[in-house]
């Protein structure tokens, strides 16, 4: 396995652009499946789930071309409705197939999912929003298998305003017999990309970004043609990258609307942010002033965000808090930010960070995605060399990370490991 060597100290100065973000891109590719096509979609990242989610559609009998950030679909005539295990254990999203296939074919057969290790995350509320518009749906030997002869509009409550389970019953409610309602939806800009592109295939979906989501199902579905929305997500870590390193960088294609939770704890924190229609501008603070924070769905502060404004925090002239709501596990970079030379402690979701004047280059070990990308920021503002090692997370959710770092005037590299 690869790992990545990085010597810090630089201050990053200068533009990057933001690539298509993954957790809009994964739910747009499935979403395919609900209709013949022909479908595009543009804008899309060179990533490992990308491509795991290429092979799933592949593998269900689509025909698949990728080429320059563009993918186009076609699938006229599936051969299967069975997502195995071997590809759903390294990506979680691969569940989305479910609502697609079932409301499209009558049956799904999908593996319990996989992912980072960060909690259990489980699909509950997706069945039971499935069995509410009348599919059957059975366990067995870690699948999940629904059938049904054509699903019911109905009226969903989620317990909690579930991302995944909002993409899979808005999918499936397209083709449902009648009006889905769901009520305390997720609101994250992803879930208005993903009814964006629906609406393109001739759905009708009102009030995607709210806590309702109406559809009105229709008898069936046109290709779409679609540009993925910016990844949040990674314009968030080059901003913080700025924060951490006292540099000044640009990211463009980057949506200030869709960042406010985190803009407004960065400028909390000392930070210079100027939003601009091309993109955003951080300039870091002389002294990095600590702030507390509470992971919150959107339009809170997000959860994928919270490991990168924690090792900002670890170098702030005070002490912070951050308190995780989302995932029960996501606090296992911290371990590794600790043999960094950052002062945390946890009782309960709650970690206490009480800045210190700098950290110290290390070997650490990457945990998850954000994880990973946390320690990458950690060896940037650190002194002397950090090696990280199954640095493989971040090809799950960055496009030419170390590129785009060196393009900044980052000194990292990537290795075999061994090297």
């Amino acid at each position: 396995m690869d790992k990545i060597i990085i010597h810090g100290g630089r201050r990053l100065q200068g533009t990057v652009s933001a690539s298509g973000a993954k957790n809009a891109a994964l739910p747009l590719i499935f979403a395919t499946l609900l209709a013949p096509g022909p479908h595009r979609l543009r804008n899309l990242p060179r990533l490992r789930d990308i491509h795991t989610a290429e092979r799933l559609l592949t593998g269900l009998g689509a025909q698949v071309h990728s080429e320059n950030g563009t993918l186009e679909v076609t699938t006229d005539s599936l051969s299967g409705q069975e997502a195995p295990y071997d590809l759903v254990r390294t990506m979680r999203a691969s569940v989305l197939v479910l609502g697609p296939l079932l409301a499209r074919c009558g049956h799904a057969r999908v593996s319990l999912p996989g992912g980072c290790a960060i909690g259990a995350r489980p699909i509950n509320l997706h069945l039971k929003g499935l069995e509410a518009m009348g599919a059957r749906i059975t366990l067995d030997h870690g699948y999940v298998e629904a059938r049904t002869e054509r699903l019911r509009g109905a009226r969903i409550h989620l317990d909690t305003p579930t991302v995944g389970g909002t993409e899979n019953l808005m999918m499936a409610a397209t083709l449902a017999e009648g009006t889905t309602i769901i009520e305390n939806a997720a609101r994250e800009p992803e879930i208005c990309d993903l009814a964006a592109a629906l609406g393109t295939m001739g759905a009708r979906i009102e009030g995607a970004g709210s806590d309702t989501v109406t559809i009105e199902g229709v008898a069936q579905l046109g290709g779409m043609d679609y540009q993925v929305m910016p990844d949040r997500i990674e314009a968030g870590t080059y901003l913080i990258a700025a924060a951490l390193t006292g540099g000044c960088v640009r990211v463009t294609n980057a949506r200030a609307g869709h960042m406010e939770a985190l803009l407004s704890k960065l400028e909390e924190a000392g930070t210079e942010c100027v939003v601009a229609e091309t993109g955003i501008q951080v300039t870091g603070p002389g002294k990095i002033l600590p702030v507390d924070i509470k992971t919150q769905p959107y339009p809170g502060f997000p959860t994928d965000m919270q490991a990168q404004f924690m090792t900002l925090m670890t170098l702030c002239s005070g002490s912070s808090m951050i308190t995780e709501t989302v995932f029960e596990n996501r606090f296992m970079h911290v371990c590794e930010l600790q043999r960094m030379g950052a002062e945390i402690s946890i009782e309960g979701h709650t970690a206490t960070i009480k800045g210190v004047p700098g950290l110290l280059g290390a070997p650490v070990m990457a945990t998850d995605l954000r994880a990973s990308a946390c320690l990458v920021l950690a060896g940037l503002a650190a002194e002397n060399s950090t090696e990280i090692s199954r640095v493989y997370h971040l090809d799950r959710g960055y496009e030419a990370l170390e590129e785009k770092f060196r393009s900044l005037g980052a000194d990292i590299r990537r290795v075999p490991a061994g090297s």
